[in-house]
């Protein structure tokens, strides 16, 4: 068991404040992603988790128990770093030994817990090869495997994936998400890539500027994000996020842009939209799609578009698109040929438009 609690945390290095009384709760064997641009405090909050940095006020508790004046190796913890930390001059054996033999563990156990872990992460005839003789995977999963020799009630990853080719990233996502599954331990992982967050977590924490934006599963996230900042932030390619008013016209409501453009906004109850209230558009780019024989979309959602980029894909294709002087991104299936300069008819699902306050950035719709 291992539930880790931050309460009121806040880490300064000098006069500078870079993580603002955080709270956040993670339960027992979760799979816990912390995602953010660089700087905002992720690889810090890891840091303070492992004792490798010091809390300058509130609390990290592991099961209830205050940790902040608990040395590193006492905390049950163990971390797989960016740049793989192995010792150059000791093979892989002794790499991922090295930590029993400071805990003294018998040397048939340390023999025993290595050729298990050896044999889970495919490194069994690699156990005599120095670090050097390693590609960029195999090491990352010796990193991994003297972690999990040691049985930790919590595995710490900070950005363990970036140093890799983006063929060999997909791979070691999947080797992590196994990992999870084998040993049930509870995992906190620091990336800025939001692909990796939401393959690979339970729950994720969308930080800024030390702030925490949003937790949720990663479908709340892509679904219902709470801010502009959440909003493009997760999701390939971010969502739509464009400018415009409330305008009214007897019961029906609508967006207007600047250059005319008005989209319908469906009706939903205690949206307390107003009159030229400002607000942010947001709609995904697969809600916007080129309309076919078999689109089923009512006839004030459809709207005339020109093409000005096309992005094939193979499976897909994303178009940069004009409507009226709003730019916006649209999703096509891969097969259907789309030419820059070309006008297409578009379709917009309308039920997933987000609206967000102009000054806030907060979900208001």
């Amino acid at each position: 068991m291992a539930e880790l609690n931050f309460k009121n945390i806040i880490k300064k290095y000098g006069k500078t404040e870079v993580i603002h009384e955080l709270n956040l709760d993670i339960k027992d064997k979760e799979f816990i992603v912390l995602v953010g641009p660089s700087g905002c405090g992720k690889s810090t909050l890891l840091r303070m988790v492992a004792g490798l940095e010091e809390i300058t006020h509130g609390t990290i508790s592991i099961d209830d128990k205050i940790v902040n004046d608990i040395a590193p190796k006492d905390r049950g913890l163990a971390m797989v770093f960016q740049n793989y930390a192995l010792y150059p001059h000791m093979n892989v054996f002794e790499n991922m030994s090295f930590g029993l033999k400071l805990m003294k563990t018998p040397k048939d156990e340390i023999k025993q817990r290595v050729e298990e872990v050896g044999l889970i992460l495919g490194l069994e005839d690699l156990l005599l090869r120095k670090p050097h003789e390693l590609s960029g995977g195999q090491r990352q999963r010796v990193a991994m495997g003297r972690a999990m020799v040691r049985k930790p009630s919590i595995f710490l990853f900070d950005e363990p994936l970036s140093n890799l080719d983006a063929k060999l990233r997909i791979q070691m996502r999947a080797e992590i998400k196994m990992l999870h599954q084998r040993v049930n331990s509870t995992m906190i992982y620091v990336t800025h890539d939001q692909v990796e967050a939401m393959t690979l977590a339970d729950r994720i924490v969308v930080l800024r500027d030390g702030y925490i934006e949003q937790v949720g599963t990663p479908i709340d996230l892509f679904s219902k994000p709470q801010n502009t900042f959440v909003a493009g932030f997760i999701g390939t390619p971010p969502m739509n996020l464009v400018e415009c008013i409330i305008n009214k016209e007897s019961n029906n409501t609508f967006v207007r842009f600047e250059d005319g453009l008005l989209i319908p906004v469906p009706d939903k109850e205690g949206t307390g939209l107003v009159q030229d209230q400002k607000v942010i558009f947001g709609l995904r780019a697969e809600e916007i799609a080129p309309i076919n024989t078999h689109t089923q979309v009512p006839e004030e959602w459809r709207f005339k578009a020109k093409v000005m980029v096309v992005e094939p894909l193979g499976n897909e294709t994303q178009l940069h698109v004009d409507i009226k002087g709003i730019k916006v991104l649209s999703r096509s299936e891969g097969r259907k040929i789309v030419r820059a300069n070309e006008e297409i008819n578009l379709g917009m699902n309308l039920d997933e438009m987000h609206l967000f306050d102009a000054k806030t950035t907060k979900v208001i719709y």
